[in-house]
């Protein structure tokens, strides 16, 4: 086991994202390859899920797109993601608010955390 440990902590990635949790608003800055060309892509949505730990620490996000609900996987610890930004903080008492799926609407609403 103690060598399972060395092995993760020479692998692991170092990332600076900002705290976040479930229910909060976030923006993650994706970057996408097309042929040879780097460019980098926008995904705003709320976090549904995060899960696992240390390096293979994944978080859900969900968006409404043209009247459809889009999730996507993100691994916390890829290469990929450019930045997050955290846009609001939400209030709810889940770890996992996959309640969200169901509602539409001014029903999917969730409420801003004040400080």
């Amino acid at each position: 086991m103690d060598l399972m440990n060395i092995v993760e902590k020479d692998l692991m990635v170092e990332n600076k994202f900002p705290e976040f949790s479930a229910g909060d608003t976030i923006t993650v800055h994706y970057k996408i390859k097309e042929g040879n060309k780097e460019r980098i892509q926008q995904f705003r949505g709320i976090v549904i899920q995060k899960r696992g730990i240390k390096h293979t620490k994944t978080f859900t996000v969900r968006k409404i797109s043209g009247n459809v609900g889009v999730e996507r996987i993100f691994p916390i610890a890829s290469p990929f993601i450019e930045k997050i930004e955290v846009n609001k903080k939400g209030k709810v008492r889940r770890a996992r608010i996959f309640y969200l799926r169901k509602l539409t609407g001014k029903k999917a609403k969730i409420k801003e955390k004040r400080f």
